[in-house]
């Protein structure tokens, strides 16, 4: 049965490295999947996630970012995750709805019913079956980022990055079955492993 996985947390989490050794370990066991990231997988995707992210010149109001974010989530549930599901592949995506919630609602202060209902719509009601929470103080995660990185969102304050974490941790806890939260201090390895042997388990259930 093919799972549909996401990995969250906030900046300098490890999320994108952990999901490309999972997505390797897959192929190594004849698992087939695919491994995409939010904003972007297709070509309408990239240009959003360019304006979202290194576009620092360009002014994004937090309305206008939740509906870049869905715009472009809208396209890959319909080009992508959900022809790759239907297909019976497994799907790992870096970030999906929960990083909008927690970024846009808790972080820039949207209403939560709102961003939720753009969510829903947007990802035509897709949840994923598994999702890692990478979880790792704010200031240690910033630091672990590139200090000349030009990227919108690791140039805020680190108020506003406690914020997403809290919403992530607040999350996880409204859906204990469907989140696993792992300790980001950790060293990778550790970390890879734990998450295969979860998904190892999820896989056979």
């Amino acid at each position: 049965m093919p799972l549909f996985i996401t990995f969250e947390g906030g900046e300098g989490c490890g999320k994108s490295l952990q999901s490309r050794i999972l997505h390797r370990r897959l192929e190594q066991s004849a698992v087939e999947s695919v491994l995409i990231h939010e904003p972007g997988g297709t070509p309408l995707g990239e240009r959003v996630r360019y304006l979202l992210k290194q576009a620092c010149e360009v002014p994004v109001s937090p309305l206008s970012e939740l509906l870049l974010f869905n715009a472009s989530r809208s396209q890959l549930v319909t080009d992508v995750i959900r022809p790759c599901l239907d297909e019976g592949k497994t799907v790992i995506c870096d970030r999906f709805t929960d990083s909008t919630v927690a970024y846009q609602s808790y972080g820039r202060g949207l209403d939560i019913t709102v961003v939720r209902e753009v969510n829903r719509i947007a990802s035509l009601e897709l949840k994923p079956d598994l999702s890692f929470l990478l979880d790792v103080p704010p200031e240690l995660g910033l630091s672990r980022k590139r200090k000349d990185a030009n990227d919108r969102f690791e140039k805020e304050d680190l108020d506003f990055h406690q914020r997403v974490r809290e919403g992530f941790l607040k999350l996880a806890a409204e859906e204990p079955r469907r989140w696993e939260v792992i300790d980001s201090t950790m060293p990778k390895d550790r970390i890879s492993k734990i998450i295969w042997e979860i998904v190892n388990r999820r896989m056979k259930s």
